[in-house]
């Protein structure tokens, strides 16, 4: 048999399971994504049948109080969410992104597993009547739940931010084909995920209050098992990233050498041209196993000075010892930095996303939940974000992207910035239906003299539906976009610890809003404890529009911070390995017109869909130009 010839390997270095090189033809793309998408979705199904319905069945089965349920749903979700840091920072330093979700999904399937028992074994939670009343949980029995739910939160770090760039790095950066059609995967797997979260939104939460909370669970807990099956029966078609030396000791060592480099370089004297600074040749970095070097952007200029190098007279001095970075490892930096100010402007919208498990659902617990003679559950109402979600994602990836393409020459339509800009404008949309919607409530609750914690507010459930709605259009644009953003803008081979920055803006929302829920308690209830609380256990008599008003203005105030953050974002530039600029996000002219694809500058020409522009260009503050 003869050898594969050279250019049927990909061209960004993936190797298959036993380290050789991955065949471009036989592996990843579309051919690997069913299997992750199959898991992803049952994943989600596990993860939102316990957390849609938690704090229902803490309130109800724990018989916690609305704060503490509240606080405690927020802590477990943000742990979820928070673990990945540990998982991601694994996978890019010492096992690879297979690897630590082979270890960490039977960890996550263990927990459900406890879950389960949790809820199933009688001496495992409290004695209930058939009428619904609970008897008080044990300490043993709140401790065993309670360990069951953080063991799930510890496999979550290993899977969530390893499984979704596991699926992206199925696709060749360097291969133009591939990194047009990878444009979509992130809104395609986005899709599955929500999927799952559907079925567990209208079925799961369902079963638990109408069958039983055992029955509830060991449905997810099954699908997840069968999911982890079909995951690694796709095993032979994967492509895996070898570890990259140069990120081998993780991005906190890089920070302090560049750190450390332009402090101890403050006093030196910047080129007035970039290409001036300190960077290795291309056949270094091929040799070294990075594909794609760094080039130089204009933000954060006192970074720069790391890579200065250094006259014959300063080379006498002290800071001969001063070690010179290279211009990929203060972009690296750089990037980094840009992130965390990003990330940062984010927090507030991950917060407003977590009503929705808590005291959305406690809103409509209050209201009429009958439709055509039966009682649905109150989480039930969040299968609308999916709902509403799952019709977006392909008429913004079919209909949107391509018309918006026309105009902007950009491969996904809009930036990334400004894909989330969009997301964040109607989340404040959506806390302010909620405040509407919570006024008019309020209302009904003066003019029926309702006072009772139990009493029904006679106003249908459905008055909710557009804030959900809303919640899920934006998500087409938030969630995803946020997604896609860390794992594009992350450093080579870091782009696992890129996605946690997703994952630690849902943990910190929910951190945040258990602390602001205690806060708002303890201010509104007062010292003597004789004022009403605005997030009182019995909603009939709170003021949970006062808190929504809150909210609004938090979400107006983040969005000015947003836009300010967004105008003065600069895009990262890699320079491929055959010596062309690829711009990551920018507005793309030439000669007046604007192009139709993602371009690459080499040797002063542009080429774009196999057409090469008639004009030289000028890249400039991650702008290409005409000159």
């Amino acid at each position: 048999m003869e050898e594969p010839k050279q250019q049927e390997f990909t061209k960004d270095g993936s190797v298959d399971l036993r380290g050789r090189p991955a065949l471009a033809s036989r592996t990843g793309r579309w051919k690997a994504f069913p299997e992750h998408a199959g898991y992803e979705a049952f994943e989600r199904m596990a993860f939102y049948g316990v957390a849609s319905n938690l704090v229902v069945y803490l309130t109800t089965q724990l018989r916690e109080e609305t704060v503490s349920s509240v606080r405690s749903v927020n802590n477990w979700t943000g742990s979820v969410w928070m673990t990945p840091i540990v998982g991601a920072y694994i996978a890019d330093t010492f096992l690879g992104r297979f690897w630590t979700f082979t270890i960490s999904s039977f960890i996550y399937l263990s927990g459900m597993v406890l879950i389960t028992l949790a809820v199933s074994v009688k001496t495992l939670h409290p004695h209930c009547t058939p009428d619904g009343g609970c008897a008080r949980a044990t300490r043993q029995q709140v401790t065993f739940f309670y360990a069951a739910l953080y063991t799930m939160a510890i496999g979550a770090g290993g899977t969530k931010p390893n499984v979704s760039t596991f699926g992206a790095d199925q696709f060749d950066d360097l291969d133009a084909r591939e990194r047009k059609i990878k444009a979509s995967f992130f809104n395609w797997w986005t899709f599955s995920s929500f999927t799952g979260g559907l079925v567990a939104m209208l079925v799961l939460v369902y079963v638990q209050e109408e069958v039983g909370w055992g029955v509830g669970y060991t449905i997810p807990t099954v699908g997840l098992a069968l999911s982890l099956l079909l995951f690694y029966v796709g095993t032979p078609f994967y492509r895996h990233k070898p570890l990259r030396r140069s990120t081998a000791a993780g991005p906190a060592k890089l920070i302090g050498k560049v750190l450390r480099a332009a402090y101890e370089k403050r006093g030196c004297q910047l080129p007035s041209d970039p290409k001036e600074l300190h960077e290795r040749d291309t056949a270094w970095y091929a040799a070294a196993g990075n594909k794609r070097r760094l080039l130089h952007t204009p933000a954060y200029r006192f970074l720069d000075k790391a890579a200065c190098t250094l006259s014959e007279r300063e080379s006498e001095t002290s800071l001969a010892m001063v070690s010179c970075c290279t211009v990929t490892e203060v972009e690296e930096v750089k990037l980094i930095a840009g992130m965390i100010v990003v990330w940062l402007v984010t927090l507030v919208p991950c917060t407003i996303w977590v009503q929705v498990n808590t005291l959305f659902v406690k809103q409509g617990t209050t209201l009429d939940r009958s439709v055509g003679g039966l009682r649905i559950p109150a989480a039930s109402l969040g299968s609308f974000i999916t709902i509403s979600m799952l019709l977006s994602i392909p008429i913004y990836d079919r209909v949107f992207v391509p018309l918006v393409r026309r105009r902007t020459g950009n491969p996904r339509g809009i930036t990334l910035l400004q894909r989330l800009g969009i997301g964040c404008a109607l989340q404040v949309l959506v806390v302010a239906c909620a405040y509407l919607v919570e006024i008019r409530r309020m209302r009904v609750i003066r003019e029926r003299s309702i006072h009772g914690a139990h009493d029904t507010v006679p106003m249908n459930i459905f008055w909710m539906l557009p804030q959900y709605v809303l919640l899920g259009v934006g998500d087409v644009f938030n969630s995803i976009g946020i997604l896609e953003f860390f794992y594009d803008q992350s450093p080579e081979g870091m782009q696992s610890l890129g996605t946690t920055f997703f994952t630690r803006g849902l943990g910190v929302g929910n951190f945040l809003n258990s602390l602001l829920v205690t806060i708002v308690d303890q201010a509104t209830r007062g010292s003597s404890g004789k004022s009403k609380s605005w997030i009182g256990d019995n909603l009939n008599d709170s003021h949970l529009d006062y808190y929504y008003v809150f909210l609004v203005f938090l979400s107006v105030v983040n969005m000015a911070l947003f836009v300010w953050v967004a105008m003065r974002y600069k895009y990262k530039r890699e320079f491929m390995e055959d010596g062309a600029i690829g711009i990551s996000e920018t507005d793309i002219v030439a000669g007046g017109k604007v192009t139709d694809t993602l371009l690459m500058l080499e040797h002063g020409k542009a080429e774009g869909c196999g057409k090469v522009a008639d004009t030289p260009l000028v890249v400039e503050h991650g702008k290409v130009d005409s000159p």
